[in-house]
């Protein structure tokens, strides 16, 4: 394909991938302004608000200062008129990542994955330059190196990320080629690195599946508490819709508190706070219907759930040995070794990413300590997918398990 069209395509997926985040505030917001506001609204705010909130999605923090109007009318002390907010709904963040993936894979197979990237990164870093200069309100105000830096950051690592995994296994013609006939000199590791990739988006998948399910069926089981905070907010329509719409973004964000109790470290929602398995210790939760997820106790039998990293790197583990028996070239112990701490150290990284992004401020006062940990999380998450991976890696195979190429050659 030519590199012209090439660079096409991935502006287009870049202005794409933008304009759905963008428009996903808008709509909504657009309803919303005509309802609550009516023929008096200010629809030069518009704007400004959806890109304000679409850099927040991008984990860009915003800085609330609140007029001292509402202070004394709602009664707020002072000092809680001004604080940060940097707990992103990961919502527009993960569908960022995903559409760059998407787009750096398809200019991986046309056959220039630099180029497409490049391309993609630089359209997607012009929108944010001017969601950056346009956006911004009186009452939430982003830093504007971050509000330009951010979105087209997430971008970049989506492109990358899809860009050279479809480049590591169908070829390129050009770097990742090169690197790969380098590694074929030592054929006893050349294939570490893919197996260690794969391992770890195994594990990684397992556990984020496995958080998933969790939220899942704790919806289910303290819905009554949802129902009865949504109860106590006594909000109007569209109100109870603005609060809906806010915590289906925020969804991904609870994903990864999810993996980060599963992992067992867990998370605080406050100075002082901890929700774990080992013990829950909460103080005054906001009331936020969707906060009712939080178990307010805990058992000693939920501990059992870090069995669950450990089953992923075990699937892992299974996963690579058995593409390395069928194929009838079992890596020799060292590689192996090297392959289970490799799918841990990213399996850890990974965890460590998604306790990063989904930690930071959700109030005043206590409440500018929210999230998960990044340090014990990646150390749990990785010491326990380590555990599972070198079990299956490293055990000794049973004599039935013979490859077949072996049992011919004995045969002749």
């Amino acid at each position: 394909m030519q590199r012209l069209l090439i660079v096409l395509l991935a502006a287009v997926d870049a202005i794409v991938a933008a304009a759905i985040g963008l428009a996903v505030l808008l709509a909504p917001l657009t309803v919303i302004w005509a309802i609550a506001f009516g023929a008096s609204a200010d629809w030069g705010a518009l704007w400004p608000s959806a890109a304000t909130l679409w850099q927040f999605g991008h984990g860009v923090p915003l800085a609330v200062a609140l007029p001292d109007a509402l202070v004394r009318a709602v009664g707020l002390d002072p000092s809680a008129a001004s604080f940060a907010l940097s707990v992103p709904p990961l919502l527009f963040l993960g569908f960022t990542a995903i559409f760059a993936a998407r787009s750096g894979r398809r200019a991986a197979l046309a056959g220039s994955w630099l180029t497409g990237v490049a391309s993609g990164t630089a359209v997607f870093a012009v929108i944010s330059v001017f969601a950056a200069l346009t956006g911004g309100l009186g009452v939430l105000k982003a830093p504007l190196w971050l509000a330009i830096l951010f979105p087209p950051l997430v971008f970049l690592c989506g492109a990358l990320a899809g860009a050279v995994a479809t480049a590591w296994g169908e070829g390129d013609g050009g770097l990742v080629d090169r690197l790969q006939d380098a590694m074929d000199r030592w054929p006893d590791w050349a294939h570490v690195p893919g197996d260690i990739v794969r391992g770890a988006a195994a594990a990684v998948a397992g556990v984020v599946g496995a958080a998933g399910l969790a939220v899942a069926v704790t919806a289910l089981f303290r819905g009554g508490q949802i129902v009865a905070l949504f109860e106590s907010l006594r909000a109007d329509p569209l109100g109870v819709v603005v609060i809906g719409l806010a915590q289906l973004a925020y969804l991904p964000t609870l994903v990864a508190w999810a993996v980060a109790w599963i992992a067992g470290p867990g998370f605080a929602i406050g100075a002082g706070t901890a929700v774990s398995p080992a013990g829950t210790v909460l103080g005054v939760v906001p009331g936020v219907p969707v906060l009712g997820l939080v178990p307010d106790s805990s058992s000693p039998w939920l501990l059992i759930v870090v069995l669950v990293p450990a089953a992923a790197g075990a699937f892992a583990g299974w996963l690579i040995r058995s593409r390395q028996v069928s194929a009838g070239a079992e890596a020799g112990i060292g590689s192996r070794l090297a392959t289970a701490v490799g799918i841990a150290v990213l399996a850890g990284g990974f965890g460590a990413l998604l306790a990063a992004l989904s930690s930071g401020s959700l109030g005043p006062g206590r409440l500018a300590v929210a999230g998960p940990d990044p340090g014990p999380v990646a150390l749990a998450l990785g010491l326990e997918v380590l555990v599972g991976a070198a079990i299956l890696l490293l055990a000794p195979r049973r004599h039935g398990d013979v490859d077949a190429a072996w049992i011919d050659d004995d045969r002749v």
